[in-house]
């Protein structure tokens, strides 16, 4: 394979010149073939919304220390006629963090480090998010994931909390590995093995979250319908031969139905990604993509919104949170348009649309 860098946007799109000059520099290290910039590519220690195609050679610090964050969707059991948002959330609003979750459940919790932290979300822009079905665009797609229009469902994004970060701090003061590691070396068997572990544990962590969630609003179902995961490294053999899939903040294009999540203030998509998508990293956007950096959000919004504006948006999403500031940092405004990037995604052929979610209550840590 040669090595080339592609951004997949239209001229109607936008994307700022920093997050596309940081592909550009990551596109330049060592055994990394393939750089793609995904729709919803924006600035961060290293650019989210990107894939990468390496030989030889895994680079940690490209997915950094959130290792296995993802989006997963269960089912409630609850109908939606039936469904009262304001008694749901002044029942979520009476639980501390999601904290003090009964992991012995979970058996295969217990040789995983971090525990205290399992069943939490976390900060910045993590989140359960309870959603109904707004729009159905492939029935027969609807019906091989087990989804109706009468039923709520949960959504919860959250990754690898701690555990990822000591994993990432491990490899870089021990084994320098924004240098790379060499898939022949010691140093990387030990990665793979801690960064599967973190895998499990992110993976672990949604389940936990939405055993809790469910559980105090009275669901009568907790089955995990889809789970994605767009922060990690991926063994993958092209043309014969072993490669490296690397996703920071893009979801699998090869591991079935993903759900793109909007901001607060608008739609999510359950879409199907097309088959061998080689070009595209196998990979596609996981989300709408932050359009401010979360400092600036606080200075251009309270003088514009008030808390209570910016709380209840057009589509009657309510947000319930424990830091202030997270109404400003996660306000709609803060992120690029979900509708963009999906335009973006199916003129690309890189997706098929199942169904659209509209958000009926939001919680956030």
């Amino acid at each position: 394979m040669e090595k080339n860098i592609q951004i997949i946007k239209t001229e109607k799109s936008w994307i700022e010149s920093n997050a596309i000059e940081q592909l550009h520099q990551i596109a330049q290290l060592k055994g990394i073939i393939k750089a793609i910039g995904l729709p919803d590519l924006h600035v961060g220690k290293t650019p989210v919304g990107a894939s990468y195609i390496t030989k030889d050679v895994v680079y940690p610090h490209i997915v950094g220390n959130d290792i296995g964050c993802g989006m997963a969707f269960f089912a409630t059991g609850l109908k939606r006629n039936k469904f009262k948002v304001e008694k749901i959330k002044n029942k979520l609003e009476k639980i501390d963090g999601i904290e003090n979750v009964d992991i012995s459940i979970y058996t295969r919790a217990i040789d995983l480090p971090f525990k205290e932290k399992l069943g939490t979300i976390g900060a910045g822009n993590h989140f359960a998010e309870i959603q109904e079905i707004a729009q159905i665009y492939d029935p027969e797609g609807m019906d091989e994931i087990g989804i109706d229009k009468e039923h709520v469902y949960l959504l919860v994004h959250s990754g690898s909390r701690n555990y990822g970060e000591f994993v990432l701090r491990k490899y870089i003061e021990e084994y320098h590995c924004q240098n790379g590691l060499s898939t022949d070396s010691q140093a990387f068997a030990l990665y793979w093995e801690d960064h599967n572990k973190a895998l499990e544990y992110a993976k672990l962590n949604r389940e936990l979250i939405a055993h809790r969630i469910v559980d105090i609003i009275s669901g009568k179902a907790n089955q995990k319908l889809l789970d994605s995961v767009h922060n990690g490294i991926f063994k993958k053999e092209i043309q014969g031969e072993v490669h490296y899939i690397h996703r920071k903040g893009a979801s699998p294009s090869d591991a079935g139905y993903v759900v793109v999540a909007g901001s607060r203030g608008s739609k999510s998509y359950i879409v199907k990604p097309m088959d061998n998508l080689v070009e595209y990293g196998f990979s596609i956007s996981h989300g709408a993509g932050r359009k401010w950096s979360r400092f600036g959000c606080k200075e251009k919004l309270e003088n514009l919104y008030s808390k209570k504006a910016i709380r209840h948006h057009e589509l009657v999403s309510n947000l319930i949170y424990r830091d202030k500031n997270v109404v400003y940092e996660e306000a709609p405004e803060a992120y690029k348009n979900i509708e963009r990037v999906i335009e973006d995604m199916l003129e690309a052929k890189m997706i098929q649309l199942i169904a659209s979610l509209n958000p009926l209550l939001t919680y956030k840590s």
